[in-house]
């Protein structure tokens, strides 16, 4: 057997292998693959004698996998995720191409979204798959091609390109503010104050920027700014919401600004593409029509 074929396992083989590491069963595999357990034994003999190692501890009750075969199953299982989003993106899209796109809960529902339609209608032959990610991640681990991401540009093996920075300022609701004695920035820190767990800072930076010093006392903690916003509207308290996530409820006057200066914050909106996607054709249509988008 030359190297090359050696090194590329028979794809019936692997399911069999993938579905027997992850259900830790030879029957469950073989019923999930609509197989016989024996023919599933084979297929898992037969990798284990082309490599020479041996992929899983057997015993009279258990299958667990070995060092080796926890090491491979990782590869696989990778492996034959590509190949199954690789084979949807050819029945669902011959033409084209698909965009795994990853992006932030709130500035994706209430800032991208809006403006995907004109990308749709631009790029008929481009389907886009969303996934909500907060932070940092693997992107080949998670098969995604580009991010919407909220920080600086220091993502490794990444491109950033700057999309939009953020200005936040604290709101309240009409009726909180009604019913308080709130005449400055310092009146603020003695009423009851809502905190994003993702900006554990940034009433404390505020503050600084005020040129106050932060209260300390606890406050309720959100993770997303859709359900501060809403807990703020509620009259539950004071929220340091980004502007550009909150113009309609400003507009329609469901929160009102507090006194205080608006902070420019030190992060940005940026458009994340790993360095082995600057040439996927979708990425590229994405990232030329949305800095165009803005430009208009």
């Amino acid at each position: 057997m030359s190297v090359q074929r050696r090194l590329l396992p028979n794809i019936s083989a692997l399911a069999a292998f993938e579905a027997v590491a992850r259900l830790g069963s030879f029957t469950a595999a073989a019923q999930e693959l609509d197989l016989t357990q024996g023919a599933v034994s084979r297929q898992i003999r037969l990798l284990e004698d082309q490599f020479s190692r041996r992929l899983f501890e057997r015993d009279s009750r258990n299958v667990r996998l070995s060092t080796a075969g926890e090491i491979y199953a990782d590869a696989v299982r990778s492996a034959l995720g590509q190949l199954r989003d690789a084979a949807l993106g050819l029945m669902s899209n011959r033409h084209s191409g698909m965009l795994n796109l990853a992006i932030l809960p709130t500035f994706g529902t209430r800032w991208l979204m809006p403006m995907i339609p004109d990308f749709v209608e631009s790029n008929p032959d481009i389907t886009i798959n969303f996934v909500t990610r907060v932070g940092r991640f693997d992107f080949a681990r998670e098969r995604l091609d580009a991010a919407i991401h909220y920080g600086l540009p220091d993502w490794p093996e990444a491109d950033s390109t700057l999309l939009v920075r953020e200005t936040v300022a604290p709101v309240v609701s009409p009726e909180f503010l009604a019913g308080r004695a709130i005449a400055a920035p310092a009146d603020i820190g003695r009423l009851p104050l809502l905190h994003m767990a993702t900006r554990p800072g940034a009433w404390t930076e505020w503050f600084e920027h005020q040129g106050l010093s932060a209260p300390t006392g606890p406050g309720m903690q959100f993770e997303q700014f859709g359900t501060a916003a809403q807990a703020c509207m509620a009259g539950l308290g004071v929220a340091l919401l980004p502007l550009i996530l909150i113009a309609g409820e400003l507009q329609r006057g469901q929160l009102v600004p507090a006194p205080g200066q608006p902070m420019q914050s030190r992060s940005a909106y940026y458009l994340v593409v790993p360095h082995d996607k600057r040439g996927h054709p979708p990425v590229a249509s994405f990232r030329d029509w949305l800095l165009n988008h803005l430009a208009r």
